[in-house]
C-alpha cells in the first residue's frame, strides 16, 4: 500500500478508540469483518448466517472485543460465503471493495489489525490478479480460502495456479468452512456440522493431493480445530498418504496449522493438543459469528485450561508471530514507540 492511499481509506473510518497499550495480548487469526457493502450487497441476496440474521459489525465493535479479551491484535477475513454468488463480474468487484475497506482499516490501525485477503474464485485469472493487488498494494498478510468452491475441494489441480503463485510467495491461508456441496438436513444449520465436515474434506484433499507437498512454502491455518481432523486422524491417515501407511498420511496433517475458534472447550482441546504440533496452533475468536458472550466463554476456557507457559505463550501470539511477519514487526514497532 503507498503511504497516498492509506489516508483516503482510513478517512472513511471516523474516529476510532483502542487500548494502543497492550503488548503482551493475543493475536487473533479467526476475526471476521463484515464491510457495509458486503454485508447490505449480502442482505439484497438474501444471504443469512445460518437460520440467524447476518450480526452486526463496527471496528469499535471489534476493538470493544479484543480488549475485552485481552487480544492484542486481531487479522480480519471474509467469512462464507465469500465473493461469489454466480456473477464473476460481482464477485471481481465485490472482492476488491472488501479488500481496500479492510486494508483501510489496517492503514488506520496497523498494530491493532491485519488482513487476510479475499479472492472471486472460482475465477483462477480474476483471483491471481487480486493476489498481486492484495499483496503488492494492500499489504494483505495472507488470503482467506473457501473449504470448497462450488463442489471442487482446495487440494484439486485446477487450483494450482493459484497455488504455485501463494507458494511463490511464501502466503499464510485461512481456510474458512462454507455449506456442503449438496442439501442441507432440515432444521441442522450449516454452521453446526457441516462446516466441520466441509474443513475436514477439505484437510484430506489438500493432503491426499500431494499438494503440501507440491506447494510446501504454504502456511495452511485449518478454521475451527481443523474440523473432525484431529479427533478422527489416526482413522483419515491412510486416505492420506501416498500408498496408504497411516505414518505417512499422519506427517501430512500435521502440516496443518489449527485455530481455536469455538474449539478451544474442554472437550475438543485434548484431541487438538494431543494431535497438533505445539507450534502448529492459534487463537480464534470468531466474532462476530460467535457473539461477545460466546468469544469470552471459549476463551475463558482456554485461560482455565491447564496449559504450560509455553503452550499458553505459543497459541497465543508466538507461533502467529512466525506465521504474520507484516504484523509481529508492526507489534514490536507499536511497542517501542508507545512503551
Amino acid at each position: 500500500m503507498t503511504t497516498t492511499e492509506a489516508p483516503s481509506r482510513a478517512n472513511t473510518l471516523g474516529s476510532i478508540s483502542s487500548n494502543s497499550t497492550m503488548h503482551d495480548g493475543r493475536i487473533d487469526t479467526h476475526h471476521h469483518i463484515l464491510p457495509p457493502a458486503y454485508a447490505a450487497w449480502l442482505d439484497r441476496h438474501g444471504i443469512r448466517d445460518g437460520d440467524r440474521p447476518l450480526p452486526e459489525w463496527s471496528v469499535q465493535g471489534a476493538l470493544d472485543l479484543m480488549d475485552d479479551n485481552g487480544i492484542v491484535a486481531s487479522i480480519l477475513s471474509v467469512s462464507t460465503p465469500g465473493v461469489h454468488l454466480g456473477d464473476g463480474g460481482e464477485a471481481r468487484r465485490m472482492a476488491r471493495t472488501v479488500n481496500e475497506f479492510t486494508a483501510g482499516i489496517v492503514s488506520r490501525c496497523p498494530d491493532r489489525f491485519g488482513h487476510f485477503a479475499t479472492l472471486p474464485l472460482p475465477d483462477i485469472d480474476a483471483a491471481l490478479e487480486e493476489v498481486a493487488y492484495a499483496f503488492d498494494c494492500l499489504d494483505a498478510d495472507g488470503i482467506v480460502l473457501l473449504g470448497n468452491v462450488g463442489g471442487a475441494y482446495l487440494g484439486d489441480v485446477s487450483l494450482d495456479p493459484l497455488m504455485a503463485e501463494l507458494d511463490r510467495r511464501r502466503a499464510t491461508i485461512l481456510v474458512h468452512p462454507c455449506a456442503l456441496p449438496g442439501a442441507e438436513v432440515p432444521g441442522l444449520p450449516a454452521y453446526a456440522a457441516d462446516f466441520l465436515l466441509d474443513t475436514t474434506r477439505a484437510a484430506i484433499n489438500l493432503a491426499r493431493s500431494g499438494c503440501l507437498e507440491r506447494f510446501p512454502n504454504l502456511k495452511i491455518i485449518l478454521s475451527h480445530a481443523g474440523g473432525f481432523l484431529p479427533f478422527a486422524a489416526q482413522r483419515l491417515a491412510a486416505s492420506c498418504s501416498v500408498d496408504g501407511d497411516s505414518e505417512g498420511g499422519i506427517a501430512r496433517l500435521k502440516r496443518f496449522y489449527f485455530d481455536t475458534a469455538l474449539s478451544s472447550s474442554s472437550y475438543a482441546l485434548p484431541s487438538l493438543l494431543s494431535f497438533a504440533e505445539p507450534t502448529h496452533i492459534t487463537f480464534g475468536s470468531d466474532w462476530p459469528f460467535a457473539t461477545r458472550e460466546r468469544s469470552a466463554f471459549y476463551r475463558q476456557v482456554l485461560d482455565d485450561y491447564p496449559l504450560t507457559e509455553a503452550q499458553r505463550l505459543a497459541i497465543g501470539r508466538g507461533n502467529a508471530e512466525r506465521l504474520l511477519p507484516r504484523l509481529a514487526t508492526a507489534l514490536a514497532d507499536g511497542g517501542r514507540l508507545n512503551g
